[in-house]
């Protein structure tokens, strides 16, 4: 560019001299200024606005000046502004630098550990889990074409065995505005290209043969600034090609939009705002999963999960909707699939190295919750779709929980049947997003460009483009895309403004959203929209540069074939482009294309060979393709040709075959509770089958006994003898033991949490076993008579049953516990008779299954010790001086430690990271003020365990009221959140915010502020509780 020369020169001659900014020659301008950063200036100014082009400007404008001394004070500033620019990226660079010298340091540790580990010889029966129903074909020989090609036939064998089977699959997209018609993509950052192919998705996906139902759930929004369509419920998505569906569907069958109502009410939030509000979508999402898929089995009969079709995959879009799926998926135990479409780190990478703090990147985009979010995917995901696999070597492996090298280690020894000892990585699919084609038909151009069939009306929208134009027949080259930094179209315009040969032969064509005024767009866009009005100002391209400020998404397909017809060139010329869908919908019209090297559009034109690929930092060679292309006719007719021939690799039906071999390839779980079924049974409630148990059990106890029973059953209905009455007796207890009923179930408490008006549960963490009973005492004073109790603690259930006892209090006085942080359920029971050494508690016995998910066990033990022998080596002290194995404590699913040197020891994140790397999935939770560490499984937690009865016994989340005090464990945030109310005791264990002390995000992106099931009070008193009580909606019926 202009001006390159005088930049270089000056940063030598500057950097020779090397001056500080303190010095007593700084310019009077500066300091005139005071607080004014030139660091700041070339961030916010130069690389957002015009580059180097603002520094030439100053340049010329400096040299011009005849003072003498106005003149040698604006160079001044401007060699100040130029050696800040060369000491920020020189900062910048070694920061990036120690950065990615540390993480590789890291992963290469990991490796030699996990390689140290795998090495051993194991016995042949030491065998992995069976990845699925299917085998996967290896990647080995598919070099040249993309994968979603080669695993069609895999979906073709699946479904030929398959036919019959009717899936249930459940997409979740939470931001932005959804809608199947009419999408207003562009209307803001969050409606874009992410809406359409969710949408289009769950069409696709809903018109496949073996799939019954698809649900696509996001945010019901009920804003005034908004349309009504918005808060409609659900809206069912019509197929686009119904001539070609030949499958019959059920009267709910089919795709659907089903908008769940969480977050702010009346007003419309941008992503970043959701974060809070994610576990009361969770809750409110998992009752509406239960409630279709208890339907779902009356209409297909299919329910091989306790009288339920259960989802057959939760597939989350971006990282808000991940996390969802991550916690919907624990709570269901169903497989998990995650599509980032854009991802936290790389976009963290690239603002750091503008030179942006942390802090600030953290405050404007919630970045480090983000992150976590999408680490939690990689812990709970079955499969990970990419579009590209620039996107699995260049971003994911950014990410602590996936390192490339380590999942095609684990990948072969699965493949050979060899254990992979506790350590999971997600697959990683590329599965290029589908088109749905049946509407486009590509016309004929002839020599001069126009139609076979010029009759036909020209669309509105073309005569809206045309009258930018002086010269409406020349080629037109068409870029569509937000008005964005990181799209690049100022650096097109400039491309197009200083060709003069391309000036000649072509239009260009913005289509930037929709606007009504640029003041009314956010800043960033309105700086992009402004630099190109200049620019096209600068350059006088008036009449030759069209910017429509409004279009229809209905328009966007005549919009590409104005520009086939006038033989013309679509552009994509973004820095980074994930993938690139634009550039198969301008293949799909026969639009030749230029787009950027780097991403996505390198895979797509691998496939298409439609066009060509530049570098978009060189706007030489942007001007120079575009040129080619308009002026070369053959050229451009045979990138037409192909794109058109090559185009249904792309198509929606391709990629769903691709989407659902994959899901098949998953090994499939789903709840399955070991329940006893009555065929005269006519209860609809869980808790009405196990109260008929209990009866049944009372009966036989007192007919075998030889007493008569007063309980009128169908086992003593009739006239019989005693011999036959007992034989039908002792048959029913055969039955009851196959099915794994044991006594200490009958006698649980395990029916009354489904009768109780309200459940209190108590999950305050204290450091003194005194303090949490006096909690407990005070909050069951104030509960009314029909009020059921949980308590939650970090506690095994052995600790749990001595503090109550010690405090005066009966385990019968709870209805159940959930202990080891919320690893272990159990209901109290009547104390035994026959044991007076067992404890009152029946543990439920479809819990562990339920959570087992990627559990590590002994091998995640072995690693957890050997850290710990390490860091004690590291800092030379003794075995056990900081971290030592607590095996009384320890369960098949807790893995408890007690910490000796709470200083000496990580804070949280640093652990979870430490695990991740090590391709080790668990949570890690530090508790009882930090003198004791958890390690469980990955989706298990205290509020998993609240979902988990919803699930398994229907109690309903919203007549819970959760007690929490100030602060608590590590795994307090995860209490706050949902439909379930919660109470904060103000002055209770607020000398645990220690543990808190070192999170990667704060509190507040995680607490719903000002949410209507969240309330304080003021004091752990009678009184205050009763009024925290009060403002929630609770009265009780006790005085």
């Amino acid at each position: 560019m202009v001006g390159n020369d005088w930049v270089n020169s000056y940063l030598e001659a500057i950097l020779a001299a090397e001056p500080g900014i303190g010095d007593s020659k700084s310019s009077l301008l500066l300091r005139e200024r005071g607080h004014f950063s030139p660091s700041r200036y070339f961030v916010e100014e130069v690389i957002t606005g015009f580059d180097e082009t603002d520094l030439h400007r100053s340049w010329v404008q400096a040299a011009a000046t005849r003072s003498p001394q106005e003149r040698n004070t604006r160079l001044e500033n401007l060699c100040w502004r130029i050696w800040n620019l060369a000491r920020q990226k020189k900062k910048v660079e070694g920061k990036n630098a120690k950065r990615a010298a540390k993480r590789h340091l890291l992963r290469e540790k990991a490796r030699k550990e996990v390689t140290a580990d795998m090495s051993e010889d194991f016995s042949e029966g030491e065998k992995a889990d069976v990845p699925g129903e299917i085998p996967t074909h290896s990647d080995g020989n598919t070099k040249g074409r993309m994968s979603r090609i080669s695993s069609v036939d895999v979906f073709e064998n699946w479904f030929a065995q398959h036919k019959e089977k009717k899936l249930y699959i459940v997409l979740i997209s939470l931001h932005g505005l959804i809608r199947g018609e009419n999408m207003e993509l562009g209307r803001d950052s969050d409606t874009g290209g992410q809406v359409k192919y969710v949408v289009e998705l769950a069409r696709a996906l809903g018109s496949m043969p073996g799939v019954y139902r698809v649900d696509l759930l996001t945010r019901q929004v009920s804003a005034p600034d908004v349309d009504s369509s918005y808060s409609e419920p659900t809206e069912m998505l019509n197929p686009l090609d119904t001539d070609s569906t030949e499958q019959e569907h059920g009267e709910s069958s089919g795709a659907y939009i089903v908008r769940i109502p969480f977050g702010p009410k009346d007003k419309y939030v941008p992503k970043e705002l959701l974060w809070p509000h994610i576990p009361e979508f969770v809750d409110r999402a998992l009752s509406y999963i239960m409630k279709i898929s208890k339907a779902l089995d009356e209409e297909i009969g299919e329910g091989g999960g306790g009288g339920q079709v259960w989802p057959v995959s939760i597939h989350g879009h971006y990282a808000d909707a991940g996390d969802s799926a991550a916690l919907l998926s624990g709570a269901l135990n169903v497989p998990m699939v995650f599509t980032g479409h854009s991802l936290g780190r790389d976009k963290l990478e690239q603002l750091l190295k503008q030179g942006r703090p942390k802090e600030e990147i953290n405050a404007n985009y919630k970045i480090m919750r983000r992150i976590e979010a999408e680490e939690l995917c990689l812990d709970a995901s079955e499969i990970v779709i990419t579009s590209t696999k620039q996107e699995i070597e260049e971003q994911w492996r950014l990410y602590d929980g996936f390192d490339p090298v380590l999942e095609r280690k684990l990948r072969a020894r699965m493949k050979r049947g060899v254990s992979c000892l506790g350590r999971f990585m997600p697959r990683m699919v590329v599965i290029p997003p589908g088109m749905e084609f049946h509407h486009i038909v590509p016309h004929d151009v002839d020599a001069d460009g126009d139609d076979e069939d010029p009759q036909s009306p020209d669309p509105p929208i073309w005569s809206e483009i045309m009258r930018f134009f002086s010269n409406p027949r020349k080629p037109m080259i068409l870029a569509l895309a937000r008005p964005d930094p990181k799209k690049n179209l100022v650096t097109l315009v400039k491309a197009f403004g200083e060709c003069r040969p391309l000036r000649e032969l072509a239009n260009l064509t913005l289509i930037m959203g929709n606007r009504n005024d640029i003041d009314e767009l956010s800043t960033t866009n309105a700086s992009v929209l402004l630099s190109i009005l200049k620019l096209i100002d600068k350059y006088d391209l008036y009449g030759q540069v069209a910017m429509p400020k409004h279009h229809k998404q209905s328009d966007v397909p005549e919009i590409y074939r104005l520009a086939a017809k006038t033989k013309g060139v679509f552009i994509n010329p973004a820095f980074i482009e994930p993938f690139g869908l634009t550039l198969i919908e301008a293949g799909a019209h026969g639009l030749p294309t230029v787009a950027t090297i780097n991403g996505g559009p390198v895979d797509i034109q691998k496939v298409l060979d439609n066009g060509l690929l530049v570098d978009p930092h060189d706007q030489q060679a942007i001007s120079d393709a575009l040129l080619k292309l308009v002026s070369d006719k053959h050229l451009w007719t045979r990138c037409r040709q192909n794109g058109l021939k090559n185009i249904h690799l792309f198509s929606w039906p391709e990629h769903c075959k691709t989407y659902l071999a994959r899901i098949a390839s998953c090994k499939q779980r789903s709840p399955k509770w070991q329940r006893v079924e009555f065929q005269n049974s006519d209860s609809d409630s869980p808790s009405d089958s196990l109260r008929d148990i209990h009866d049944i059990s009372l009966n036989l106890k007192l007919s075998l006994d030889g007493e008569k029973s007063s309980v009128d059953t169908n086992l003593d209905a009739e006239d019989t003898t005693t011999a036959e009455r007992k034989a039908k007796l002792e048959k029913a207890v055969s039955t009851l033991s196959q099915k794994k009923i044991s006594t200490e179930k009958i006698d649980s408490k395990m029916p009354t949490l489904k009768r109780r008006k309200h459940i209190f549960v108590i999950s305050v963490d204290c450091s003194a076993n005194s303090d949490l009973l006096s909690v407990v005492k005070t909050v069951m004073d104030v509960a009314g008579d029909s009020t059921g109790f949980i308590l939650s603690t970090s506690m095994t259930v052995s600790e749990t049953h001595t503090t109550l006892l010690s405090g005066g209090l009966k385990p019968q006085d709870f209805d159940a516990v959930i202990c080891n942080s919320g690893s272990e359920l159990y209901f109290t029971a009547s104390a035994s008779s026959e044991d007076k050494t067992a404890l009152p508690y029946t543990h439920d016995p479809d819990y562990h299954s339920h959570i087992e998910f990627r559990w590590g066990g002994e091998n995640l033990r072995k690693t957890l010790i050997r850290w710990i022998s390490s860091v004690e080596a590291k800092k030379k002290l003794k075995q056990g001086e900081i971290l030592c194995e607590d095996e009384a404590s320890s369960t098949n699913y807790c893995l408890s430690f007690k910490v000796k040197d709470p200083a000496s020891i990580p804070p949280m994140k640093e652990l979870r990271k430490l695990m991740r790397i090590q391709a080790l999935r668990c949570n890690v939770v530090y508790c009882q003020n930090g003198a004791r560490l958890n390690v469980i499984p990955v989706l298990a937690s205290r509020s998993q365990a609240l979902r988990y009865l919803l699930v398994r016994w229907g109690i309903d989340l919203s007549n819970m009221v959760v007690f929490v005090g100030d602060s608590g464990d590590t795994d307090y945030e995860g209490l706050l959140g949902g439909v379930h109310k919660t109470v904060i005791l103000k002055g209770i264990a607020s000398d645990l915010r220690e543990l808190h002390g070192n999170r990667s995000y704060p509190m507040e992106d995680v607490t719903p502020l000002n949410s209507p099931n969240i309330t304080e009070a003021d004091e752990c008193g009678r009184d205050a509780i009763k009024a925290a009580l009060g403002k929630l909606g609770i009265n009780l019926l006790k005085p």
